[in-house]
C-alpha cells in the first residue's frame, strides 16, 4: 500500500501529465512567435523571451510534479509546494502585465499614432500581412493611410461600387497630396479590425495567466495533503492504514 491515498495520487499524476503535454505545447508557440519578436516589443509588448521562461517553467515543473506523486517523497513535495507557491504570484503578475498591455495597446490605436505603426511597417513580411488584410477587411494603413508614407500600394484601392464587404464600409478617400498610389483609397483603417482580434486573443491570455494562477493554488493546498498523508504514514512506522477522505 502507497503512502498515499491512490485515487489522490493517481488525479495529481494524471494533471501533472496534462501540463507537460501544455508546456511542450507553448515550447513550440515561442518558436513559432520568435520571428515577431522585435515587432511586437516595439511597440511596448513583453518580450517573447519571457514566453520561454513561462513554457519551460510549466513543462519542468510539471515533470517534478510527476515524480513528486511517483516518488511519495516528502522533500520533493515541499519543493514541488514552493514551485506552486512562487508559480501563483508570478501567475498573478503575468495577468496583470497583460491587463496593462492590453489596455496601452487599445489607447495606442484608438489615439491614431503613427508612431505605433512604424515598428511594423518596416518589416517586409509585415508589410505584406498588413497588404493581404487590406484586401479582405478593405481597410488602409495600421492607423492612416500616412503609415505607408509616400507610396501607397494597390491593395489600399478604393471603388464607391464595391459596396459592403461583410466586415466593414468600403467608402472611399482621396488619397493625401503628394503621394503616389491609388486615387482613392480606403477610409477606414486596419486598426479598427485589428484590435478586436487582439483584444480576443489577450483575453485568452488573460484568462489562461489567472486560470493558471487558480491551478498552481489548488496543486498548492493538494501537495500540502499529500505531505500530510506521507507523514502520517511515517510516523506510524510505515503500517498500512486507511486513509481518511479529505
Amino acid at each position: 500500500m502507497g503512502k498515499i491515498n491512490g485515487c489522490l495520487k493517481c488525479l495529481f499524476i494524471f494533471f501533472n501529465v496534462l501540463f507537460a503535454i501544455f508546456g511542450c505545447l507553448l515550447i513550440l508557440a515561442a518558436v513559432k512567435s520568435s520571428a515577431y519578436n522585435h515587432q511586437l516589443s516595439a511597440v511596448g509588448t513583453p518580450n517573447l523571451a519571457w514566453s520561454w521562461v513561462f513554457a519551460i517553467g510549466v513543462l519542468g515543473i510539471s515533470v517534478l510534479g510527476i515524480y513528486a506523486g511517483c516518488s511519495e517523497k516528502v522533500l520533493v513535495l515541499k519543493i514541488f509546494a514552493g514551485f506552486m507557491a512562487i508559480g501563483m504570484v508570478i501567475m498573478m503578475i503575468f495577468g496583470i502585465i497583460i491587463v496593462v498591455t492590453r489596455n496601452k495597446l487599445k489607447s495606442s490605436l484608438e489615439d491614431a499614432s503613427s508612431e505605433v505603426a512604424q515598428p511594423f511597417m518596416q518589416d517586409k513580411e509585415t508589410r505584406d500581412l498588413l497588404e493581404a488584410l487590406q484586401q479582405t477587411f478593405q481597410c488602409c494603413g495600421v492607423v492612416s493611410v500616412s503609415d505607408w508614407g509616400d507610396r501607397i500600394p494597390d491593395s489600399c484601392a478604393c471603388s464607391s461600387g464595391r459596396g459592403y464587404s461583410g466586415f466593414g464600409s468600403s467608402s472611399c478617400k482621396a488619397k493625401p497630396q503628394g503621394i503616389s498610389g491609388p486615387d482613392q483609397v480606403y477610409s477606414q483603417s486596419c486598426g479598427d479590425f485589428i484590435m478586436p482580434w487582439a483584444d480576443f486573443f489577450f483575453r485568452i491570455a488573460m484568462g489562461i495567466f489567472f486560470g493558471f494562477a487558480v491551478t498552481a493554488l489548488m496543486g498548492l493546498l493538494v501537495s500540502i495533503l499529500m505531505i500530510h498523508q506521507v507523514k502520517r504514514y511515517d510516523s506510524a512506522g510505515g503500517a498500512s492504514i486507511a486513509m481518511k477522505g479529505y
